[in-house]
């Protein structure tokens, strides 16, 4: 079964590969004991798993076939096209209980029902030693 989220407390910077770089990170500042608020990552693989169970996996395979990315004009195009499609795509069912698991559990642990929290994104290849990707 696949790992739709994760707890910061379960995560290291060797979780680079499920949480992302402010995911991972997030999680070595709390198993240091640096006071970080509660939370959880929804893991790349409920992405991989919502990109292939949806079908799109192959259809962004076609345009990206199709794309120059020498050419900024097509891998903007490119870009735009998959965005669209995976916004236009409903959330897994299975993917959107998880969540909805954790946030309830979030909100028990902290005694607030319906809890404010902050979304942040975090891509697997962001925030490497020798690379920076923030804000994209």
């Amino acid at each position: 079964m696949v790992k739709m989220v994760a707890w910061f407390e379960e995560l290291t910077k060797a979780d680079l590969g499920v949480a992302g770089g402010k995911g991972a990170n997030l999680g070595e500042m709390t198993q240091a004991g640096i006071p970080v608020p509660p939370g959880f990552v929804v893991t790349a693989q409920a992405y991989e798993h919502f990109i292939k169970t949806t079908g799109l996996y192959n259809k962004i395979l076609d345009i990206l076939k199709k794309t120059d990315v020498d050419v900024a004009e097509q891998l903007q195009s490119a870009g735009e096209m998959i965005r669209l499609m995976i916004r236009k795509e409903p959330m897994l069912p299975e993917i959107r209980e998880e969540i909805l698991k954790a946030y309830r559990q979030l909100s028990k642990k902290l005694g607030i029902q319906n809890v404010h929290v902050a979304v942040r994104s975090s891509a697997t290849a962001e925030d490497l030693p020798d690379a920076s990707f923030a804000g994209q």
